[in-house]
């Protein structure tokens, strides 16, 4: 199925009503608390009877929500296609070891979202003398948190750039489901190796990531959707089954440049990340 870039990117770049009082959480602010809770009204707004599924990032540890759209739970990740890999700069995710607020960011997604709670020695923070996933919107740096998304789907396609791989002609409503990791970045070749990570393998019939970390806790599974800040002011209309890991896993930043100088997703930067959704309307219940 061909995609225009932008729609692509729209589609999932693969949140509602913020308090001033989250808005000022721990973590630097470039953008005033009002430019963010007019997204949120915004998101309100343009969801508000409409009929929107579930949406997501979200807090793992809110377990309510009163979305009264259902669709069934995409399968286990053994039975899908790993189609396409990529990351957020800093955790899309509230929860677990993420918790610490980035900060409003440049209100489009950049500067913000949630960065690893825990402490770090000066050796893993050295800094480098080269940049690591330059772009407009900056760089990486040891102690950096990065969200990094495993996508799924039921069609059968091959992984490949950008999420369109995860659609095809054959079906064009295919489950989807991502598995979630959160890591911090250290300057430590001894880390884990993110060419490793994201290994991908043929096993069943089935392309899979056969090394995504198995050591970070149960992952909170729950109902939403696709993410990017291309949704910070509307609903996604797509149904994604999600497994976020709680535990924050160490991974060396060198091997991160390594596998962003060139890898089969064409991915060469982190992406921006939705301002999380606290509005309940707009949230699943969280059974697990």
């Amino acid at each position: 199925m061909k995609l225009s870039h932008a729609a692509v990117a729209a589609l999932f770049s693969a949140c509602a009503i913020i308090s001033a009082a989250a808005a000022s959480e721990s973590g630097g602010t470039k953008t005033p608390n009002e430019v963010i809770s007019k997204q949120h009204q915004a998101l309100a707004k343009n969801t508000g009877g409409a009929g929107f599924g579930p949406q997501s990032p979200r807090d793992i540890e809110v377990l309510d929500g009163a979305n009264p759209r259902i669709f069934v739970s995409a399968p286990p990740r053994a039975y899908m296609n790993l189609c396409n890999i990529h990351f957020h700069e800093n955790a899309e995710h509230r929860g677990g070891e993420f918790t610490t607020y980035a900060g409003n960011g440049d209100g489009h997604g950049y500067g913000t979202g949630y960065k690893y709670n825990g402490t770090l020695s000066d050796a893993e923070l050295a800094p480098l003398d080269y940049k690591v996933g330059a772009s407009e919107h900056g760089d990486l740096e040891p102690g950096d948190t990065i969200e990094v998304h495993f996508v799924f789907t039921t069609a059968k396609v091959e992984p490949g750039p950008t999420l369109g791989s995860c659609l095809s002609e054959a079906i064009k409503n295919p489950q989807l489901r991502v598995e979630a990791q959160v890591f911090v970045l250290v300057n430590d070749d001894r880390a884990l190796d993110f060419v490793d990570l994201t290994k991908v393998e043929v096993v069943g019939g089935f392309h899979q990531a056969t090394n995504i970390p198995a050591n970070t806790g149960a992952p909170v599974q729950y109902a939403g959707s696709t993410t990017g800040p291309g949704y910070n002011e509307k609903g996604s209309p797509f149904q994604v089954t999600w497994s976020v890991r709680p535990k924050v896993a160490k991974v060396s930043i060198a091997s991160v440049d390594y596998w962003l100088s060139g890898n089969i997703f064409n991915e060469e930067y982190a992406h921006g990340v939705r301002n999380l959704v606290r509005n309940p309307d707009l949230l699943s219940v969280i059974e697990n």
